[in-house]
């Protein structure tokens, strides 16, 4: 029997070692692919986070380190007001080509549980609605989305899911958005400033503000449009930004973009450990340029004037 023990135990040992082995193995073949295989962007950052574009990552290999983890990955989508039209298009294209293959649970937080649209979900998807007030101010409602996102993963999140993304709803999904852009803290960079000189950054200037970041200081400007990365670090994030919009609240300071201002304040201290290109986050209202060899999801066409409920 002590044999029969010794010899279960070193077979456990073994499969384990190889296990790690494989994982290691296909994350450096997968890091070389993405610092190499792109001469004409940035696919790395000084600090040696990649950069994720098309032709930068091997889905195969990634599937295969992320299929054996069994992970689930949490998705917040926030449609309050008139917003709620664009929850349908959302979710549709999602379930065509968001995580195609991965337990996926979304969180819709809407002021009108009613008009959540049916959607026919894949296997192991599911989605939750929470209701919260309504705001007859746009601003209101960007601003509470750091304390909605820091209070869910405290009270459901927290040992129930691996990663999360919180994502717009005007958006819609055109292509593949994988595993690839998983990682522990994961920024995206803005469609609308990914070729703009750094100091002609919308950044928060004023001193006063706890977003405020200096010309000469910074890295990208990134959209506030989409967060992710694992649960545990994405709440370190929500946290921290909630913290400083109250400091914010308490001196009657707004930042310049809102939550998106104090987001680009907390990534120059914790640089992001995966961006992703704006290949992740397009406008349909843009020209597509040559380095964007694929869109994967956008923000739609749409009148502000007629949606939001204030200027």
């Amino acid at each position: 029997p002590k044999l029969q023990q010794c010899v279960w135990w070193c077979g456990c040992v073994c499969v384990t070692c190889v296990y790690a082995f494989v994982c290691a193995y296909l994350l450096i073949c997968t890091y070389i692919c993405v610092c190499n295989s792109r001469k004409d962007v940035i696919t790395v950052t000084p600090w040696l986070a990649p950069v994720v574009w098309e032709g930068t990552f091997h889905t195969t290999l990634i599937d295969a380190i992320y299929k054996m983890q069994n992970i689930t990955v949490a998705t917040t989508v926030f449609a309050l007001g008139k917003y709620v039209q664009f929850l349908k298009d959302f979710l549709e294209s999602a379930e065509k080509h968001y995580m195609q293959g991965y337990r996926v649970h979304y969180y819709i937080f809407t002021d009108q549980p009613e008009a959540v649209p049916t959607v026919t979900l894949g296997a192991s998807r599911s989605l939750t609605t929470l209701k919260i007030p309504s705001s007859n101010r746009w601003q209101e409602i960007t601003l509470h989305r750091m304390e909605r996102l820091e209070k869910l993963i405290e009270t459901q999140l927290t040992n129930e899911v691996d990663y999360i993304f919180s994502l717009d709803v005007d958006t819609k999904f055109y292509g593949h958005w994988g595993v690839e852009t998983l990682g522990d803290i994961v920024a995206v960079i803005h469609p609308g400033y990914y070729s703009t000189p750094r100091d002609d950054f919308p950044y928060e200037r004023r001193s006063e503000s706890q977003a405020y970041i200096p010309y000469g200081k910074g890295d990208f400007y990134y959209g506030g449009a989409v967060i992710g990365g694992r649960v545990e670090k994405v709440h370190k994030l929500a946290k921290t930004c909630r913290m400083q919009l109250d400091v914010d609240k308490a001196n009657s300071i707004e930042a310049a973009w809102q939550e998106e201002s104090h987001l680009n304040k907390y990534f120059l201290y914790n640089k992001p450990t995966k961006i992703l290109s704006p290949e992740y986050l397009w406008q349909d209202t843009k020209y597509i340029t040559p380095d964007i060899k694929i869109i994967r999801f956008s923000q739609v066409i749409k009148n502000y004037a007629k949606v939001r409920p204030n200027p």
